[in-house]
């Protein structure tokens, strides 16, 4: 059984995971799975939202059009976690920015991943952390809208 309905859902149940977790952050929503997530995340903790566009081509993984995050918190919401190739250039293109505190929210993290991107980030937030990596269609009951 499938642990989230779609994107929408995924978001209501990741946001109450991420209320109290920081003071005026500015939310990164991953385009474009991960911006109905953050939709329901900025909403619930009343943050800011800006858009986040990680370009995957045969060289790999790359992050585009960073915003300034210098002394900002900063909470990074996405669909979910599979292997960790995006999170991780996330990370590092945040982290030539010097924000203040550098978070990961997402619906699905495999605890393998998100144990390896706690090195990166300063927290790793998941609703679902299974043991095994599986592609994140199988955490969604309507998976049409992925990627």
């Amino acid at each position: 059984m499938a642990d989230f309905l779609d994107l929408a859902d995924a978001g209501a149940q990741l946001a109450p995971h991420v209320v109290g977790r920081s003071e005026d952050p500015l939310i990164l929503a991953v385009v474009p799975n991960g911006v109905p997530v953050a939709a329901a995340v900025a909403t619930a903790i009343r943050a800011p939202l800006q858009e986040l566009t990680v370009i995957r081509s045969e060289d790999g993984v790359a992050v585009s059009d960073v915003p300034d995050v210098a002394g900002r918190d900063v909470i990074v919401v996405d669909d979910g976690v599979e292997t960790g190739t995006a999170a991780r250039a996330i990370a590092h293109a945040l982290r030539d920015r010097d924000p203040a505190r550098l978070i990961l929210a997402v619906p699905v993290c495999p605890r393998q991943e998100g144990s390896s991107l706690a090195l990166l980030y300063d927290e790793v937030i998941a609703v679902v952390q299974p043991l095994a990596r599986r592609s994140l269609r199988w955490h969604y009951a309507n998976a049409e809208w992925l990627d």
